[in-house]
């Protein structure tokens, strides 16, 4: 037993030792240890992406310390079933990092973990090359994401990329931005479990962060139904909208088998959850953590699932 290995069981053994409101208790007095401008950056980042709660102190608004407690103490066996499942040294410590973050407000750890030798999505020791790639990309923003991954795997790499966009006006500048490489197709539409309308929620501090609700502004998809051909990589980033995309496209990941790399912070309970459930729809992954941003807090946490016989299964499609 490494470490990690130790202070992870120790983290657990303290969750285990905790009941919910006990818990609670411990999360809001570390974040009260924190000096007062540490706490007003978690409280204002909070206000600005209102993914994980509120906290308002003033107001007797505990929001994100009730919703964290009662994640945390509910996941506990889906905790470790994950950390069990992760791959590396490096997976299993930002895992701890995060744990660690959220009861303890650890942010040491956290920082270190940040990987700053990659691309965004592109870890050349998950995903060493690419070759003939049906490229799925959701949650395309102005196409950045894409763009790293010619710069990272070159023009040549992939087969076809389709990228899906909810937002009119980065739509246009999807569109601008991937115009000059081949075999790229836009689509304004959103993915989820779904066929239908939806509406979207605009986020008035970073556009990037807007999310669906419901309404009829814009044509929401299943992948299942709106990508027939097999895909071979899979790239998630929707704002919450993760778990819904996930299950409509359950045959493209029990068939097709891609590549994955889902966003797993915008819901607490996401880093748990979503591998259990790729997990679910096929056995064939090995699961693996990275960390491109987060150091105060964990954002920009990727869920890599790569396939144990990768070759075969490309080769088959």
């Amino acid at each position: 037993m490494n470490s990690v290995d130790v202070r992870f069981k120790k983290l657990c053994d303290f969750i285990d030792s905790k009941n919910e409101k006990e818990l609670f208790d411990h999360i809001l007095m570390q974040y009260k240890f924190l000096p007062k401008q540490l706490q007003d950056i978690h409280k204002n980042y909070f206000d600005k992406f209102r993914f994980w709660g509120q906290i308002d102190l003033d107001n007797n608004n505990f929001e994100y310390f009730t919703l964290k407690a009662k994640d945390i103490k509910n996941g506990i066996e889906d905790i470790k079933w994950l950390y069990d499942k992760l791959e590396d040294y490096s997976s299993k410590r930002l895992f701890v990092a995060i744990l660690d973050n959220y009861i303890n407000y650890n942010v040491e750890l956290l920082a270190s973990t940040v990987d700053k030798q990659n691309k965004h999505y592109f870890d050349l020791d998950l995903i060493e090359d690419c070759q003939n790639e049906v490229f799925v990309d959701l949650g395309a923003y102005v196409g950045d994401t894409v763009l790293d991954f010619i710069q990272t795997y070159g023009a040549e790499s992939y087969k076809k990329i389709i990228c899906y966009e909810i937002t009119s006006s980065i739509y246009q500048k999807l569109i601008n931005n991937t115009m000059p490489y081949k075999n790229i197709d836009c689509r304004l539409k959103a993915v989820k479990d779904k066929v239908g309308h939806i509406a979207i929620e605009q986020n008035e501090n970073d556009i990037s962060s807007n999310k669906t609700k419901v309404g009829q502004d814009i044509e929401c998809v299943t992948l299942d139904q709106d990508v027939l051909e097999p895909i071979t990589m899979l790239k998630m980033d929707i704002e919450g909208d993760e778990p819904y995309a996930l299950k409509g496209c359950r045959e493209h990941i029990t068939n097709d088998c891609p590549k994955l790399m889902i966003s797993v912070y915008h819901n607490n309970r996401h880093l748990w959850e979503l591998p259990k459930l790729i997990n679910s729809y096929n056995k064939n992954y090995k699961f693996y953590l990275r960390n491109y941003c987060g150091t105060l807090y964990p954002t920009e946490i990727v869920l890599f699932g790569i396939p144990k016989n990768k070759k075969q299964k490309n080769k088959n499609i």
